[in-house]
């Protein structure tokens, strides 16, 4: 059992909640039950390592399971050890160590796409975490990270996207001129987010087209050259006395409102052809 929460098995784990350890060992650090379990299941190979204590192994035994069909042997530490490990206060007894596994953009636009998130400079890491999260709720077929959003792989946005991290395609350093010829070339509407765009009401007949939403930074919103590469600006309206919505609530709310809009479409033309026939 490791029990030395200042040993150099342990520091080193420790050192992943840091960007420069990320880039430089190409791993990044799982927190929880929850983690661990959504990697093992959605992304085999990709951990490879996990410690928790006794009491979490048998807590969770599934994920106990799991590790080992996926040949991974269990190291068993002191509460102490995983706090030293974790980024977070409470890790629930579980951290795992595992393998970055970003897609790359061409690979997500030939798979003609549907509905995706790029994201523009966003730099608050629960911001991203619940964007990606809510990209997989809604069913959307990837993220897109262009300029200098954060990296998905920060504990932070690890930890706010409950696993969704796993779930779908995460396309990372892409340029944003690139991620938009890209999603031309895919037959896709690009609709930014923004303030200053056309009433969200107007336009919602565009979203049951294959569409890539543009959202920018939580403080400046798109910038102008960013505007300009887009299709459509829409905007989300305000009714009641709310300032504004903050980022990752408003992409909820776009991304759902396209998921809707796409499968209304796709049921009205299966009613069609049932009815040709």
């Amino acid at each position: 059992m490791l029990e030395n929460p200042r040993s150099p098995r342990v520091r080193a784990v420790a050192k992943l909640s840091k960007r420069s350890a990320r880039q430089e060992t190409g791993l990044f650090l799982l927190e929880g039950p929850q983690a661990a379990r959504e990697a093992l299941a959605w992304v085999p190979g990709s951990v490879v390592e996990l410690f928790a204590t006794p009491t979490a192994v048998e807590r969770h035994a599934d994920v106990r399971d799991a590790a080992h069909a996926a040949g991974i042997e269990i190291q068993f530490t002191s509460e102490d050890v995983l706090d030293a490990m974790a980024d977070t206060v409470t890790p629930q007894g579980i951290v795992a160590v595992a393998q970055q596994a970003p897609t790359a953009m061409k690979d997500i636009f030939a798979a003609g796409p549907r509905l995706i998130a790029i994201c523009e400079e966003v730099r608050d890491p629960g911001n991203l975490g619940t964007i990606i999260r809510a990209a997989d709720a809604a069913g959307a077929d990837a993220v897109v990270l262009t300029g200098r959003t954060v990296d998905p792989y920060n504990p932070k946005v690890v930890r706010a996207s409950t696993g969704s991290l796993f779930h779908l395609p995460v396309a990372v350093g892409a340029e944003l001129s690139s991620a938009v010829e890209r999603a031309h070339a895919a037959g896709m509407r690009v609709i930014a987010a923004d303030v200053g765009g056309a009433d969200f009401l107007e336009s919602r007949a565009v979203l049951a087209e294959p569409t890539a939403w543009l959202f920018g930074n939580e403080a400046r919103g798109l910038e102008e050259d960013a505007l300009a590469q887009a299709d459509l600006a829409l905007r989300l309206p305000i009714y009641g006395r709310a300032e504004s919505l903050n980022l990752a609530t408003a992409a909820s709310v776009c991304l759902y409102e396209t998921a809707f809009a796409q499968r209304a479409g796709e049921a009205s033309e299966d009613r069609g052809a049932v009815t040709s026939r």
